[in-house]
């Protein structure tokens, strides 16, 4: 009996360090403002952004 709890008591551990590795790198990469994540995002944010003004500005001009 006392193996099993044993057992038991080390994938817990295990789990809790998983999840808590997890979070750290959530935390790392989506940290607001900052991090590898919100640079790429920020960065397809604006070039998506510039290219609608250049396609409405040709939509404009057309008429």
């Amino acid at each position: 009996m006392k193996i099993m709890k044993m057992e038991q008591g080390q994938s817990t551990v295990e789990y809790i360090i998983l999840v808590a590795a997890v979070l750290a790198a959530l935390l790392f990469f989506l940290k607001p403002g900052s991090g590898p994540f919100s640079t790429a995002f920020n960065s397809v944010l604006a070039d998506s952004t510039n290219q609608m003004n250049v396609m409405s500005g040709r939509l404009r001009d057309s008429h």
